[in-house]
């Protein structure tokens, strides 16, 4: 059975706080963006 979303859901939804995981993870796309990463080092591991 499949959970109806309520008005509540939908305002906690946007509010949610973000995880320590998420943050990190974040923070490296930031600093060394995973596009970058795999273009220079692609070549090397196939």
């Amino acid at each position: 059975m499949s959970h109806q979303l309520t008005f509540a859901d939908s305002e906690f939804s946007t509010k949610r706080r973000q995880t320590r995981k998420e943050i990190f993870l974040s923070r490296m796309e930031q600093i060394l963006p995973w596009q970058n990463m795999t273009a220079v080092i692609g070549h090397c591991c196939k």
